[in-house]
């Protein structure tokens, strides 16, 4: 201990370990330096990638959006071309008859030529005969004209006379001529420029750690913004060529007009087409602090630590810890807000007075933005109703609220906590349990249904044959039997069994409905044709009665169900819906995709609405509030979805009409 002791002392070991002490920190530093190099590097890589990857989806975004718009444009047009087809072959066209279809489709221009290319017809007098002509439609017309082909998409052409664009189609008259129609392509193209690649490029130059964006390919830049004087071309550039090929991210340390920049691609591919390669230069500004930040450590260091050597040691290390329990508090943070925006469960944080503090993003999808920008409890529940939840000791409750308009049921667990500021705050975490209170209640409706109809069929069968038996025999006593006294009485007692008989077998049929149901018989069918048949059986009745059926078809197309079971479902809920409107109203039906295999068919109208007492009532067997109502209806319905393996259910309050919400496959697969 005292060699030690006396080793430490003598001012050349001093130095020494000085000496070493600050080796060692340089050394550290340097690596350091390499490090922090790396790490820029993979992190700038993260962050390129990601930055391409979203470029990527909003550009196959723009063009999708700009290839639905024309197609709706393109079919459009043609469905015009068609009706005015039909009318130019049974001669009924004439100049005004076009203005007119033109001004109320909104179409620029109507025009027939004939099969030599001479204008016959036409929406629009000739008021250009001082114009000079620009293009000749005959040189669009001739693949009809020649008969090589009867339907033509022109597309976006410039104006005949003027310098506007025009978006047309053609199709042959029948006759050898052509029908063209156009349409002023302006808001087409103004809407190109809006979703198109130079506003999004420019767009994400303006950070200003961004050198320079560029879409490219072999024949030169498509759409750039930023630093664009010294790209290379695609053709002759290995690097962009190799990432042509590989189809993959990759990237590069580049000189781009005398500066270094952090250059990373990727290819762009719509419609297995490759467009083009997505170039981004970021600022290696960056790094380069940061390294020069290191070196001007690393001098001031080596000063201060002949200085305060040992001083400058301990904070090295305090340094150190202090960096790595950040490093480790940022991650712990991230990954506590990773969790919570990423649990399926709504989770808002209240304070005393119920104003929302915080939320995750499941509670923003099961709340809503209205809820949720209000800032306010108050806003979900009843005060009286939110008091109670907060105030009562029990931690979990179920509870009933109104959200946009859709009836929900929530079940919703509380904790407490106190902040940094001693204020006392709640965490109430919400599940959303609607669906599988839905759920729930239509398992009870088919366990009902299914004893139902075993009480049909062995009821059917104890009674149906003497009541046949009655029936017959009451008949027979009304024809050959005459008492002597009260004939007239007879008569009408024989005549009132009858009928009474008979009715209970109508009863007992409708049992059989559900004892012995019809079987399921699938077949193709447009969804179209079918909703189109369910209007026009009901338009004489409807117009009688002053109401408005519409349907909107977000989504058309082919199933597979039974078609005379599912027009019974639409015939039942559309005739409660005209019951249940008094006097003129709206009756809506709704169909879009809920998933691929899926529909979601809601149908709404405005009556007098079903009370929250009878909702849970209405698709039992022979419940009905009407006065002539058998009662049998909606639960035919419930039952006929069931078997195509969907579901029913209904949103509704007195006096705010109804919305029944069928959940149904567009294909019904039979095991």
């Amino acid at each position: 201990m005292k060699f030690l002791k006396k080793l430490f002392i003598q001012p050349k070991n001093l130095i020494l370990i000085f000496i070493v002490t600050a080796l060692i920190i340089i050394s550290s530093v340097i690596i350091e330096l390499n490090q922090s190099k790396k790490e820029m590097l993979e992190l700038m890589q993260t962050q390129s990638q990601t930055l391409l990857e979203s470029m990527i989806r909003s550009g196959k975004n723009a063009l999708l959006s700009y290839d639905k718009i024309e197609e709706e444009t393109k079919t459009r047009l043609l469905n015009n071309a068609g009706m005015i087809k039909i009318l130019y072959q049974k001669k009924l066209v004439s100049n005004s008859l076009l203005e007119s279809i033109a001004t109320k489709n909104n179409l620029f221009r109507i025009n027939i030529f004939s099969k030599t290319g001479n204008k016959i017809y036409s929406s629009y007098k000739e008021v250009h005969s001082q114009l000079e002509e620009k293009e000749n439609p005959l040189e669009y017309l001739w693949p009809i004209l020649d008969g090589d082909t009867d339907t033509l998409i022109i597309g976006i052409k410039p104006s005949r006379f003027g310098d506007e664009q025009r978006y047309a189609v053609a199709i042959s008259s029948g006759d050898g001529g052509a029908i063209v129609l156009n349409v002023d392509a302006a808001q087409l193209l103004e809407f190109r420029k809006e979703v198109g690649f130079g506003v999004l490029l420019k767009s994400i130059s303006e950070n200003e750690q961004i050198e320079y964006v560029a879409l490219q390919d072999e024949d030169g830049i498509i759409a750039a913004s930023g630093r664009l004087d010294d790209l290379e071309p695609v053709d002759s550039s290995a690097f962009l060529q190799k990432g042509l090929e590989s189809g993959t991210y990759m990237w590069r340390i580049a000189i781009v007009d005398s500066i270094n920049v952090f250059e990373a691609i990727h290819p762009f591919e719509y419609k297995n087409d490759i467009i083009g390669i997505f170039r981004i230069g970021l600022s290696l500004e960056p790094i380069n602090g940061i390294n020069d930040a290191i070196v001007r450590r690393l001098i001031i260091i080596g000063i201060v630590l002949f200085v305060f050597g040992s001083i400058t040691i301990t904070l090295v290390f305090v340094k150190q810890n202090f960096n790595l329990l950040s490093n480790k508090f940022k991650a712990i943070e991230t990954y506590s807000k990773e969790i919570l925006d990423n649990v399926s469960d709504a989770i808002i944080v209240i304070d005393k007075d119920f104003a929302i503090k915080s939320f995750n993003n499941a509670a923003l999808q099961i709340l809503g933005k209205d809820v949720i920008s209000t800032q306010n409890l108050f806003a979900l529940f009843e005060e009286n109703k939110c008091i109670e939840l907060i105030n009562s000791s029990s931690l979990l409750e179920e509870v009933e609220c109104i959200v946009n308009g859709n009836n929900k049921v929530f079940l919703v667990s509380k904790s407490e906590f106190t902040d940094e500021q001693k204020m006392q705050n709640k965490i109430l975490v919400i599940r959303d349990l609607t669906e599988i209170k839905n759920l729930e209640n239509i398992i009870q409706r088919k366990e009902r249904m299914a004893e139902m109809g075993e009480l049909a069929s062995s009821v059917a069968h104890e009674i149906r044959n003497p009541l046949n038996a009655i029936g017959t025999i009451t008949q027979q006593l009304g024809k050959d039997f005459e008492p002597k006294n009260n004939s007239s009485q007879f008569r009408e007692l024989t005549k009132l069994v009858y009928k009474e008989v008979r009715r209970i077998n109508e009863t007992i049929e409708n049992f059989l409905k559900f004892a012995r149901p019809l079987p399921i018989k699938p077949e193709k069918y447009s969804s179209k044709e079918f909703f189109d048949g369910i209007s026009k059986q009901y338009s004489a009745l409807l117009n009688e009665k002053n109401i408005e059926l519409m349907i909107n078809e977000v989504w058309a197309g082919e199933v597979v169900w039974d078609i005379t079971q599912m027009k019974q479902v639409f015939i039942n809920l559309i005739e409660n819906a005209i019951d249940s409107i008094e006097k003129s109203g709206k009756i809506l039906i709704h169909i879009k995709e809920k998933n691929p295999d899926k529909l979601e068919i809601k149908m709404e109208d405005n009556g007098k609405g079903i009370s929250r007492e009878d909702k849970n009532k209405i698709f039992n067997l022979y419940f009905t509030t009407k006065t002539k109502g058998s009662g049998i209806g909606l639960s035919i319905v419930q039952k006929i979805i069931a078997e195509h393996n969907g579901s029913i259910y209904v949103n509704s309050e007195t006096g705010k009409g109804a919305e029944f919400i069928i959940n149904i496959p567009k294909k019904l697969v039979q095991v």
